[in-house]
């Protein structure tokens, strides 16, 4: 065995020894005194100096990561407060201008979602007293025929005219959507979600609140349309 090869080999062995034995180096502490690893500055540091280093980086990791999902946990807890005010006053209004009322009020104050919109289908197009807007289904097939005939939330950016077919003139300021269409056993509407930022609404997120909403909106509003 060459030279080399031994160094290796007992390198080897002194690295699975201290495997084994974790503590080795704290039960002998006056090993420490011996042991120096090369600093960036160029100095000399001990062992202990190394792993406390070592450690305090992990520390500041693990509370980054901790303070990351408390976050996370208290914008989970205000929306779920936000999303439960919404639907307790759905359950309250009594007719659609109520309604409607409800929603715009809670998406616009209480969300704070920069717009949105209601759409509702009627080939009739009955006039009703209500923030929401009243189209055929033809004319929605017309003009966003894309999220009509979806059968989850679409998102992302949508082409010029199909902006402003669910936002109005606002159409123009809206980068990107998340609209789902509102169905019982029916097709009879569209909500529809918008930010400035063109990444603010991508495909890739998740779209728990929305489908939750249109969940709710599915069983209470038929019944204010009939």
């Amino acid at each position: 065995m060459s030279e080399e090869q031994q160094v290796d080999s007992k390198e080897d062995m002194v690295r699975a020894f201290l495997s084994d034995n974790p503590t080795f180096l704290a039960d002998n502490p006056d090993i420490l005194e011996i042991l120096d690893l090369p600093h960036n500055s160029g100095k000399a540091i001990s062992l202990v100096e190394r792993q406390v280093g070592v450690m305090r980086d992990r520390n500041r990791e693990m509370r980054g990561r901790l303070d990351n999902i408390l976050t996370v946990a208290n914008d989970n807890d205000l929306l779920f407060e936000k999303t439960k005010r919404l639907v307790l006053n759905l359950l309250e209004a009594e007719n659609l201008t109520d309604m409607v009322s409800v929603i715009y009020d809670s998406l616009g104050n209480d969300f704070e979602i920069s717009f949105f919109s209601l759409i509702l289908l009627d080939d009739n197009k009955t006039q009703l007293n209500t923030k929401a807007r009243v189209v055929t289904v033809a004319e929605a097939n017309n003009g966003i025929g894309a999220v009509l005939n979806a059968t989850s939330a679409v998102c992302g950016v949508l082409r010029d005219e199909e902006m402003t077919f669910l936002f109005g003139e606002a159409g123009s300021q809206v980068g990107s959507v998340a609209a789902i269409p509102l169905r019982s056993n029916d097709l009879y509407g569209i909500l529809a979600l918008g930010n400035t930022d063109p990444g603010f609404y991508k495909s890739t997120i998740g779209t728990l609140f929305l489908d939750y909403i249109a969940e709710v909106l599915n069983r209470l509003l038929p019944k204010h349309l009939a």
